[in-house]
């Protein structure tokens, strides 16, 4: 097969499944139906974020022992029915199970088999290759952004949800069909891997080993309190957009989300191919100590063209730390098991889904502004850089 054709199953997996960064068009309709505080509607996002995370570890392990395929069809068929049962939902419980819980594990098995799966096929391009498909996920939500708040208007948040699960059942089911690793011992013509190994452990760890590094702790942390801003964010930006600018109204108000999908898959491509270029940890901290310093200014400004530019600069700095993560993992721990391995460090995302929706939703309800989440986002960032800027590949003994 030709690599390259791995590339496309992924990008078209991550952008159906890339939705899951869209909540936040729900929120208003959801909010007055069911009479939702804004933490509550956070909370349903902040346990798909959590279901994401634990059935990616699960997706990981299984892939590595079963391969790509059958991972990406249950992440399809979960994806789409997720998304069918949530337009069907009437309570809050309801909604906690289909899109929480339905569609998050969805994500989980979809999402981590374009990682594995570049991986092996990309080891000379490997963060370019990963950031591309991951780029997908991150852009999805903008094709979400310019029409899905008109479509709320004019037919209701049910009906939008039921045409969103077809779409995605399908465009996945076509993705998987591309997804498959290569033959064993494969490597690209005239690559020599003996000239890459300068930044990588040069062997492949066990989850179990993994476990036992510093590396993996130091990681896990980082990406757990990195990420975390960024989901704040993600989960509530419609609202806030609607509520700092309300001239806006809902439509335009919804090209935030353009804007941030522009940033965040942006940030997860041309971070990438930064980190084959000049080092993923240098990379990394680079991006990390950005988003702590622009974070601040979002919950300040008024003016919608500087609000723009700063919401771009925020997600792009998010997208970078999904793909360089991922790469470093791979850098790291080799690509012998990167699925179980990345899931065990994905777990970090899981807790970021949960720390930063649920900071950002409840001092909103009781402060009425974003800009305390905010500036407490950009202090976890800044511990996040203190504990990744000084990672080396483990000993390869």
């Amino acid at each position: 097969m030709n690599r390259w054709l791995s590339v496309v199953g992924g990008l078209l997996m991550n952008l159906s499944l890339g939705s899951l960064y869209g909540w936040s068009l729900f929120v208003p309709a959801l909010q007055k139906e069911m009479g939702l505080s804004r933490e509550q509607a956070s909370n349903i996002f902040s346990l798909a974020i959590a279901v994401f995370a634990l059935c990616f570890l699960a997706g990981g392990r299984l892939q590595d022992k079963k391969g790509p395929y059958i991972v990406s069809l249950l992440g399809s068929v979960l994806v789409g029915l997720g998304y069918v049962l949530s337009s069907w939902a009437g309570t809050l419980g309801e909604m906690y199970g289909a899109y929480g819980v339905v569609v998050g594990a969805g994500c989980g098995f979809g999402y981590v088999t374009p990682i594995g799966v570049a991986s092996k096929w990309f080891p000379d391009k490997r963060g370019l290759v990963i950031g591309l498909m991951v780029a997908g996920f991150g852009g999805g939500s903008a094709l979400l952004g310019p029409l899905v708040p008109g479509l709320i208007a004019e037919h209701g948040w049910r009906p939008v949800m039921l045409w969103l699960g077809a779409i995605y059942l399908v465009a996945t089911l076509v993705g998987a069909q591309f997804l498959k690793n290569p033959p064993a011992g494969w490597n690209p013509p005239g690559w020599n891997p003996a000239t890459a190994k300068a930044a990588t452990s040069g062997r492949d760890f066990t989850p179990g080993e993994v476990l036992r590094t510093s590396q993996f702790w130091r990681m896990l942390a980082g990406y757990a309190l990195g990420t975390s801003a960024g989901l704040m964010v993600i989960s509530q930006v419609m609202p806030f957009m609607r509520g700092v600018a309300p001239q806006l109204g809902a439509a335009l108000a919804g090209t935030a989300l353009l804007v941030g999908a522009a940033g965040n898959a942006s940030g997860r491509i041309l971070s990438g191919w930064m980190s084959d270029h000049f080092g993923r940890v240098r990379t990394l901290c680079l991006m990390v100590l950005v988003s702590a310093l622009v974070l601040p200014a979002l919950g300040r400004l008024r003016e919608v063209a500087l609000l723009w530019v700063v919401l771009a600069a925020v997600y792009y700095c998010f997208g970078t730390q999904l793909s360089l993560y991922a790469s470093l993992t791979a850098d790291f721990f080799g690509t012998k098991s990167v699925g179980a391995n990345y899931g065990l460090v994905f777990l970090a995302y899981g807790m970021a889904g949960i720390i930063g929706p649920k900071l950002g939703g409840g001092i909103f309800d009781r402060l009425g502004s974003y800009t305390s989440a905010f500036d407490i986002a950009a202090g976890l960032l800044v511990v996040a850089l203190a504990l990744i800027a000084t990672l080396r590949a483990p000993a390869a003994r």
